[in-house]
């Protein structure tokens, strides 16, 4: 029979997305280049537009696969959920980075930083403030993420979307609480290696906040669509596990950079 399919694989049909996604890649980081050098942001723009808009199309492209057309079977979401794991092993090790750069300077500070940590000059932020009430809207969110699971696999529509909007407010708050506290902050990245080393390492770990936020809006979305079921729902899942993984990256960071570091 013609199209019948024998095996429980998803064989991708050929898609424009890569070879538009990687032109578009390649004139984000040629438009940086641009800015940074010549103060120019055009490319820069137009780079960003072409991302964004590949981003939403392939993703588009995947949801369709997976809700409607039923490409992805247990032995396709399996292989997903190994594909995520391993995306967030990756993201461990890139974040491994920054601490190693914090403590590498810590631990034994140099003569030019007055032998002290915080360097000499410098005005650490107070861990008991700002940086404390973020530490509790994330774990508030950590657990409305797990409520928005458990009442996913209950069948419990009705509470999965308040869990999961819950969610979503929380992690928006905790990022314009981030954006007042780097506005109040009384240094800058430029302030050596204390400054390079903080607003680095929050500052991705916003950046993944902010797409953490984004991924979890999408599956409101997809739950309000009635896109998912108690059984099938690995969209949701991904999210969940990121979100965790980002819960978890904050504590380390408040514990060692925001408390002992200050």
């Amino acid at each position: 029979m013609t199209g019948y399919q024998t095996h429980p694989w998803h064989l991708v049909e050929p898609s424009p997305w890569p070879l538009v996604g990687g032109s578009a890649a390649f004139t984000l980081t040629v438009g940086l280049v641009m800015w940074f050098h010549y103060n120019s942001t055009l490319l820069l723009t137009l780079g960003l537009i072409l991302v964004i808009m590949t981003m939403i199309q392939w993703w588009r492209d995947v949801v369709r696969e997976a809700t409607f057309q039923g490409c992805h079977t247990s032995y396709v979401i399996a292989g997903l959920r190994r594909g995520m794991v391993l995306f967030i092993v990756s993201e461990v090790f890139f974040f491994l980075a920054f601490f190693w750069a914090f403590f590498h300077s810590s631990l034994a500070p140099t003569v030019e930083l007055g032998v002290t940590w915080p360097p000499t000059g410098i005005h650490p932020l107070n861990a008991f403030a700002v940086p404390l009430l973020n530490t509790a809207v994330l774990l508030s969110s950590g657990v409305t993420v797990t409520w928005a699971h458990h009442a996913l696999l209950d069948g419990n529509r009705t509470e999965a979307i308040q869990a999961l909007a819950f969610t979503v407010i929380l992690g928006l708050y905790f990022t314009a609480l981030q954006a007042w506290e780097y506005y109040e902050a009384p240094f800058t990245i430029a302030d050596g290696i204390y400054g390079s080393t903080f607003f680095v390492a929050t500052g991705f770990h916003g950046l993944h906040v902010i797409i953490g936020s984004t991924f979890l809006l999408v599956c409101l979305i997809r739950q309000i669509s009635y896109h998912y079921t108690s059984s099938h729902h690995f969209g949701f899942e991904a999210a969940a596990w990121y979100w965790h993984f980002v819960d978890v990256v904050w504590l380390f960071l408040y514990v060692c950079i925001y408390w002992w570091g200050s």
